[in-house]
């Protein structure tokens, strides 16, 4: 057991208890697990009906198209009912919780129970644009800790024990700082700078992994990505720096093919894609042949139209998670801001994405009314932007219909023609009639937790 983990289970976390649980839950046939999510579906929605108040009050709107003042004295009734009904139709006569249902004080959402003395507190990063303070009970956050741990020996990563490049942000002062420092510490890992990621920061950088035995890199995608073109650039393998390193975990932002066969070859190392949220831990991890596996033992994922509708294999829908463990906070068929789409090999006993398509408040919306979903102007900037081009990071702004903006760091400005082949790739992937103006920037401005959003809708923040 890892300084960390002591940490965890003299402080109240049965870490003990959530590995062994963990093992024995993964282990099941896929019939058997099946029943147990069954089961445990609905034996939290019955726990949060019974226990949460505000959950229970949010039902309960739903059900009666209304917001209620005071509670009818036939509520018991109506949940009783509700809980009685096969557990399909059940599902869906719940609502579907966005972030800003929960945008109320923590106070009002603890089950009963459970207070800040016996919990997990935590907070979104925000970059959805909805940041919110949740809790986790003690069991469920060491279970997520116990799963975390599982998912990444199967890539060969021992958490804990294994030296982690940390490519996350940090608080820039105060115990917000000092805590992470001590987590780092006890976790052993060490925090890289990813606010500045000039050429003069990523030279630092790779003079610590010269002289420490890192034994995997974890972190936001496009920090890491930037840190790989700039090993190419330099053709420099890290693992040749660094013999030691093992494999590259990158989560929190999209992972395109095209960066991930580039990463592979700069850092010499398998890279691997998680899906995870402060939320609700990870939720899902890559396999060998790329497609996303959900973590069935501690969420249950949906995909669904905007009418609230389940998907079909090659559509595209909005990411809805239930937490099946957390006890003192509801998180059930929680949109959590995604889109994405069933992998085709996935089934009800083996659920997988394809990946991620983007967050749904990344959409440009165009003339005529028509949508498309900001990623698509990453094939607008691969027209131009690759391998042998100044740039290294860009981000694209909309700032009316038709008007966009596109802000680059790079060597030297684009030239005229390299600026008209993007207008031109603008056309064939997006459409006619648009126009983009290309900003040469010396550094990005990234959030204050250091991701990197590529494509921002400013027309919906005005």
């Amino acid at each position: 057991m890892s300084w960390f983990e002591r940490t965890l289970e003299v402080n109240g976390f049965p870490i003990k208890k959530a590995e062994r649980d963990h093992r024995r839950l993964s282990g099941l046939p896929a019939h058997q697990l099946v029943e147990w999510i069954e089961h445990q579906r609905k034996a939290i929605v019955r726990h949060h009906l019974e226990n949460s108040p505000y959950y229970r009050h949010l039902v309960l709107d739903h059900l009666q198209g209304k917001s209620r003042e005071k509670e009818p004295e036939n509520d018991t009734e109506v949940i009783e009912t509700l809980l009685a009904q096969d557990l399909e139709l059940l599902w869906s006569r719940l609502p579907i919780m966005t972030k800003s249902d929960l945008q109320r004080p923590l106070s009002e959402r603890y089950a009963q129970g459970y207070t800040a003395k016996n919990t997990h507190k935590h907070k979104t990063s925000g970059s959805s644009g909805h940041p919110f303070v949740f809790v986790k009970d003690r069991y469920a956050h060491a279970y997520s800790w116990a799963e975390i741990k599982q998912l990444y020996a199967k890539w060969g990563v021992e958490l804990g024990v294994d030296l982690e490049a940390r490519f996350y942000g940090i608080p820039l002062q105060g115990w917000a700082r000092q805590k992470e420092r001590l987590k780092d510490w006890l976790a052993r890992r060490q925090r890289m700078v990813i606010f500045d990621l000039s050429d003069a920061k990523l030279d630092l950088m790779l003079a610590r992994f010269k002289k420490y035995p890192f034994g995997y890199l974890n972190g936001y995608t496009s920090s890491i990505v930037r840190l790989g073109q700039y090993l190419t650039q330099k053709s420099i393998v890290l693992k040749a720096l660094c013999p030691s390193l093992k494999g590259c975990i990158v989560t929190s932002e999209m992972l395109f093919d095209e960066d991930k066969t580039m990463l592979e070859q700069a850092l010499g190392v398998p890279v691997i894609n998680e899906y995870g949220a402060s939320e609700l831990g990870v939720i899902a991890m890559a396999n060998v042949g790329g497609a996303l596996e959900i973590n069935q033992t501690s969420v249950f994922l949906e995909l669904v139209d905007d009418f609230g509708q389940p998907v079909e294999s090659g559509n595209h829908g909005r990411v809805i998670l239930t937490a099946l463990h957390n006890k003192a906070h509801a998180l059930i068929r929680y949109d959590i801001g995604d889109l994405a789409q069933w992998d085709k090999t996935s089934t009800p006993a083996a659920p997988k994405l394809a990946g991620l398509l983007g967050r749904t408040n990344d959409m440009a919306h165009l003339p005529g009314d028509k949508k498309v979903p900001g990623l698509t102007f990453y094939y607008v900037t691969k027209a131009v932007i690759s391998d042998q081009s100044p740039v290294s990071e860009f981000v694209v702004e909309q700032h009316e219909l038709d008007q966009f903006v596109i802000r680059y760091v790079s060597a030297r400005p684009l030239s005229a023609d390299e600026t008209h082949k993007i207008q031109k790739a603008l056309e064939t992937y997006v459409g006619m009639g648009l126009s983009v103006r290309m900003v040469h920037e010396t550094v990005l401005d990234r959030s204050k937790r250091g991701k990197l959003r590529q494509f921002s809708n400013l027309m919906d923040q005005a």
